[in-house]
């Protein structure tokens, strides 16, 4: 059985499913910004954005843009109601302040014990970590989401980061296009496979030691080493 990897937007939605109500949630620059397009409607969510907005709503329908209104990455966002703004002096406060319960960030790679690395100086990068050294050491819980494979099919999956270093031990869950993996202390932990996708595969694409969840190990019995998930 063949599988399909997921696309950008899917990722995204598939985390805006596991953010709780009431969470205080910080979506970082890049494809985590995506993630505000897919909050449930029946949930109340708060989504909090570095450079001083907390209440921020989804991105705007083309041509309602106010180009006052934008996140920490400088694209046209919403206020809903009850929304703010404030100092950015405030906003680093409740990042370091341990006031977010979720942050979400990309990566260039995550370790198996959790260490992130988000940024570099190279190239056309942002030759700066902007705050997500704050958000990664401030949230109480740090989410990456990212493509599994680098664009050479490396793994972003490592066992010890090369980049520069954004957090250390920090990371507790990875959202791919091809699973939804948890860092725990017993290792990394496939928590969800996209559907067609066996754990053996995945493991090899990674290129380091998986362990299956209790439901996809139960899923593979069934199925002969295929999973499904996502």
């Amino acid at each position: 059985m063949s599988y399909a990897k997921i696309s950008r937007d899917q990722i995204a939605k598939r985390i805006a499913r596991d953010i709780p109500e009431g969470a205080y949630v910080n979506l970082g620059i890049g494809m985590p910004t995506l993630v505000g397009n897919h909050l449930p409607k029946d949930r109340e969510i708060f989504l909090h954005s570095e450079n001083g907005i907390l209440g921020m709503g989804p991105a705007p329908a083309p041509g309602q843009e106010d180009l006052d209104l934008i996140n920490a990455g400088k694209e046209p966002v919403t206020l809903l109601t009850g929304g703010a703004y404030f100092h950015h002096t405030d906003s680093f406060a409740m990042m370091r302040g341990r006031h977010l319960d979720i942050c979400v960030l990309g990566a260039f790679q995550v370790s198996v014990t959790g260490d992130l690395a988000n940024w570099h100086t190279g190239g056309d990068a942002i030759p700066a970590v902007g705050g997500a050294m704050d958000l990664a050491v401030g949230a109480k819980n740090v989410w990456v989401m990212m493509e599994h494979l680098t664009k050479s099919g490396e793994s972003k999956i490592v066992p010890r980061c090369t980049y520069p270093l954004t957090g250390i031990g920090v990371v507790k869950r990875v959202y791919t296009d091809l699973a939804v993996i948890e860092v725990t202390p017993r290792g990394l932990v496939a928590r969800e496979l996209v559907p067609g996708l066996a754990i053996e595969e995945l493991q090899r694409l990674t290129g380091m030691p998986l362990l299956p969840s209790d439901a996809i190990a139960a899923a593979a019995d069934l199925s002969r080493g295929k999973c499904v998930g996502l």
